[in-house]
């Protein structure tokens, strides 16, 4: 279907006339009269009546007349687009709470200053979630802990931060080794059915520890709430909430190896919306990067979860 001839179905329905039309559109009243022909004989519906010497647009024509903006709308939208270097589009992002609560609202400000024609449709959830929506496509990307398996060809992952574990204790604890406090004191776990626990989990038994466990959840500020009111010690990554500094936590080296809480970017290799994702992986990328160089983040709030 031509698109000027449903320009031209607007010209007459604004001037009043199919000579009026023409006129405007700088086309001759033969012209005019041919396209409304090709337009009923597409659409299968009279658009023009006449009455004597006059015409008038039929009242199938009336209710076509807000679908014919909305197309010519949305084509003249597609033309912009098509010629424009800005990268545009929806991404549908997964987020974990601490990440919205943290470094999320960083980036989303310097992506909108960046690419004011790129829309965000933030998903909250966990991380094990969040690789089976990206498969399906009900996600474009999402902020995730690594997987602790190997992912499918079709996912892309990068990672965005590493961060330590630490014992995390009361302040009046000062002076005892990890371990000692580990195998003494009640144990705040870190979920181990969880990805983010598992680090810790595999810790206690590589080093032989059966901790005096006392409670477990998945919600890191909140462990780290009930370490700061004596209430027991817990193994916890240095977050980027920064929860442990608020506390004034007692915060100690472990004595042997433990596997970093890692989180990146997972995302679609296939996906139709990839100048949109890799403009907020830029985005994301540096922002983390500035975390580890010391640049103060501009946002900050509660947590749980994981990233």
């Amino acid at each position: 279907m031509n698109t000027d001839y449903l320009k031209t179905l607007l010209a007459i329905s604004r001037h009043g006339s199919m000579a009026a039309a023409a006129r405007r559109l700088g086309l001759t009243h033969g012209a005019v009269a041919q396209q409304i022909r090709v337009l009923e004989t597409e659409l299968g519906a009279a658009l023009i009546a006449r009455a004597g010497r006059t015409v008038h647009l039929t009242e199938k024509a009336a209710q076509l007349l807000e679908p014919v903006e909305d197309v010519l709308e949305h084509i003249e939208r597609l033309r912009y687009l098509a010629r424009s270097s800005e990268t545009v589009g929806e991404l549908r992002l997964g987020a974990g709470h601490t990440a919205l609560n943290t470094t999320v609202p960083s980036i989303l400000e310097q992506l909108v200053k960046r690419h004011p024609g790129i829309s965000v449709d933030i998903h909250p959830g966990h991380s094990a979630q969040f690789y089976p929506q990206i498969e399906s496509g009900e996600l474009d990307a999402a902020i995730a802990l690594e997987a602790p398996y190997s992912l499918p060809k079709s996912l892309a992952w990068q990672l965005l931060r590493e961060e330590p574990h630490v014992l995390a204790a009361p302040p009046d604890l000062a002076g005892h080794d990890a371990h000692t406090l580990l195998a003494t004191q009640p144990f705040i776990r870190y979920s181990r059915s969880d990805w983010g626990g598992r680090p810790a989990d595999e810790y206690l038994r590589r080093v032989g520890i059966r901790p005096r466990e006392r409670f477990e959840l998945n919600a890191i500020e909140s462990i780290a709430v009930m370490v700061s009111r004596g209430l027991g010690v817990a193994i916890l990554p240095l977050s980027t909430s920064g929860v442990m500094a608020r506390l004034n936590i007692l915060t100690l080296p472990l004595p042997g190896p433990c596997q970093p809480r890692r989180f990146g970017l997972i995302w679609s290799r296939g996906s139709s919306r990839m100048s949109v994702i890799q403009a907020f992986l830029a985005i994301a990328a540096a922002e983390y990067a500035g975390l580890d160089a010391g640049v103060p983040r501009r946002a900050s709030g509660p947590s749980s979860p994981e990233a």
